[in-house]
């Protein structure tokens, strides 16, 4: 089997390769070979079992999608997506990217006729906008309140039309906000709710911009991996013409997380958090959904993690630290 991964660069597509490459399967199928494509080189390493292309570009190019799947992938991954402050910021490069080369990579699918891969399409929970039920079911409206979730509901839209025509078999997952993310703060106006976990883990301090009662579906990036796995691998027959899932998660507040750092961490930890409100990141987050109800993603198979405190801990065991040493 042959994967392509597109926004492989990215933390969510590493994840997804790492994984690929040590298990040297996908679901039970054995996978002989990725292609890794991103705006900058993904870094991967191949082994005796998966081989690994890297390739950089433009997905709003179609001579350059067009080339991806000249191959004929068995699994496409489509991670690739202006995040959600700089969609809002540039309206121009959000609509490029995340609309723009979301079709050319379907009409580039479509071009080949006698070919139909599985598409697993990574959307957002952005996709709803206010007013919010207590949990937002699976019949919720989708009605995006920013750039970055108009953009993905269009890509929900296309994902659901060519999989109805038969273009390919397509799994959309709303991911929930990723947390903790390591490394290096990103561009996304969701980042702080990593950032006040991650940095200080580190010994480093971290900016709040919302209030400790801002609510968040999340989920670690494990799940992450996890769903993207069983999107590709799943039956997708129950799911009929709508394609496109809300993954489960958890619902926690802004301080229901720093009390778990406090618990996991100590309380010398979450000294390091600092104050300091944002009125465009309140005002983007304001817009947010804040909790699921992800029954048709679960009857699906979809599983996410138990506790917020499970997945702190998580993230300390990826990054060598020990509970109670920090």
């Amino acid at each position: 089997m042959k994967v392509l991964i597109i926004g492989a660069a990215g933390m969510v597509g590493r994840n997804l390769t790492e994984a690929l490459a040590e298990s040297g399967k996908l679901g039970d199928q054995p996978v002989s070979g990725m292609t890794l494509f991103d705006v900058v080189p993904a870094s991967a390493q191949g082994n005796s079992r998966v081989t690994v292309e890297v390739e950089t570009g433009d997905i709003s190019d179609r001579a350059v999608v067009g080339r991806l799947v000249a191959g004929r992938p068995e699994v496409i991954f489509h991670l690739a997506a202006i995040v959600s402050g700089e969609a809002e910021a540039d309206f121009d490069k959000g609509y490029r990217i995340n609309m723009d080369g979301t079709r050319n990579l379907f009409e580039a699918i479509r071009a080949l006729g006698d070919y139909h891969p599985r598409v697993v399409y990574t959307s957002s929970i952005a996709v709803f906008g206010a007013p919010f039920p207590e949990a937002i079911g699976d019949e919720f409206i989708t009605a995006p309140m920013t750039s970055y979730g108009a953009q993905k509901m269009i890509g929900e839209l296309l994902l659901n039309d060519y999989s109805r025509r038969g273009i390919f078999d397509g799994v959309g997952i709303r991911l929930p906000t990723i947390v903790v993310r390591p490394g290096k703060p990103n561009k996304a106006a969701s980042g702080f709710f990593s950032g006040i976990i991650r940095e200080p883990l580190a010994g480093v301090e971290a900016v709040l911009p919302v209030d400790d009662d801002v609510q968040h579906w999340v989920a670690s990036p494990a799940s992450a991996t996890g769903f993207l796995i069983h999107a590709a691998t799943m039956d997708t027959a129950p799911l009929g013409a709508r394609r496109c899932l809300t993954m489960p998660g958890l619902s926690v507040t802004v301080g229901e997380m720093i009390a778990a750092l406090g618990e996991v961490a100590g309380e010398d930890r979450v000294g390091l958090i600092r104050r300091e409100p944002d009125a465009t990141i309140r005002a983007i987050v304001a817009g947010w959904p804040r909790n699921f109800d992800a029954a048709r993603a679960i009857e699906a198979g979809f599983t996410a993690d138990a506790s917020f405190q499970d997945i702190i801990r998580a993230h300390m065991h990826d990054t060598g630290l020990r509970e109670g040493e920090t």
